[in-house]
């Protein structure tokens, strides 16, 4: 870990932080919400040493990295606006994209906007979503699974920050890490998201107490709303997103998904990845790998097979 440098480059009109380490072909990494580059830490020793150069920003609105405090500035188009002047500012034409979570939805669009700068993606966690051209990505979920779905309780700014500011930071991330099973994250109004964030009784075996004070010191530095705002410019992006409607994902694909994934459970998800929607969507998705007992936080929790995963593909190119 002290052989990753750190840095901070100007990039689309906003300062991002930057870990490296390694020579070689660039792989770029992605995180997801509520985490930092920090996610990809055993990735990148591990490609690192395969002979491969590995970058891990933290994203817009995380950890080190400019928070923009509109959460219209927080689109898909902003990311991976920022991504590509992250890829010129570095001078690299190319990389291998590796992502999850969040990450993941930005590596789908940044396939569809520019994928010649992309080599291959290994994607985790969540699948691609065509855009329906008649209902917005917030109201879709809203039909699906209701207005107490995390996602919609989200959109109210504030709501979800007073909840998160109602725990330790480090109970909180706890919380999050510790997410399994085999449904939705649902929550009524009565019930309050406050609930969400109760501390967990242990740690998860693969999170270490560094581990978790490294995301807590982050959060407690930033607050959460530059991740809320994610959820908050989700629609801004459906709609901004209408010349892409039909597109199909033109780079080579792994996808990378836990059996307790809860994100694997949502209505609709299993079948349209194994049934034939999700290849039709991504025409050259070359494997889909879905790790048993294993949740959300996959690269984290199962590093070593993930990191195996990610170079068994990467290096056929």
């Amino acid at each position: 870990m002290d052989k990753i440098v750190h840095k901070n480059l100007s990039v689309n009109g906003i300062s991002m932080h930057v870990a490296e380490i390694g020579e070689g072909p660039a792989v770029l990494l992605l995180h997801g919400f509520p985490e930092l580059w920090y996610s990809w830490r055993h990735q990148m020793l591990y490609l690192s040493s395969k002979g491969y150069r590995t970058i891990a920003p933290d994203l817009r609105g995380y950890g080190d990295t400019d928070a923009p405090p509109s959460a219209a500035s927080y689109t898909a188009f902003h990311i991976v606006g920022d991504l590509v002047a992250l890829l010129d500012a570095l001078e690299l034409e190319q990389v291998f994209l590796v992502a999850h979570d969040w990450g993941a939805l930005i590596a789908w669009w940044f396939c569809l906007f520019r994928p010649d700068r992309i080599k291959a993606l290994v994607n985790t966690s969540v699948q691609f979503h065509p855009r329906n051209p008649s209902v917005s990505f917030i109201q879709g979920y809203r039909s699906l699974l209701g207005d107490d779905f995390y996602m919609c309780r989200f959109q109210e700014p504030g709501e979800a920050e007073e909840a998160l500011a109602s725990a330790e930071t480090t109970h909180v991330m706890k919380s999050f890490f510790s997410f399994r099973g085999g449904k939705p994250i649902i929550v009524p109004k009565d019930v309050g998201l406050k609930a969400l964030f109760q501390d967990p009784s242990a740690l998860p075996l693969w999170l270490t107490e560094e581990d978790l004070n490294y995301y807590a010191t982050k959060f407690e530095k930033t607050g959460f709303t530059g991740g809320l705002n994610y959820y908050r410019a989700f629609d801004l992006t459906w709609e901004l997103g209408a010349p892409w409607t039909g597109s199909k994902v033109p780079v080579p694909v792994k996808f990378i998904i836990g059996e307790l994934d809860i994100t694997y459970h949502v209505p609709g998800v299993k079948d349209y990845i194994h049934d034939g929607g999700f290849k039709e969507d991504v025409p050259y998705l070359e494997e889909v790998v879905v790790m048993e007992g294993v949740a959300h936080f996959l690269n984290q929790e199962k590093p070593e097979e993930v990191s195996e995963h990610i170079y068994d593909f990467i290096k056929k190119f």
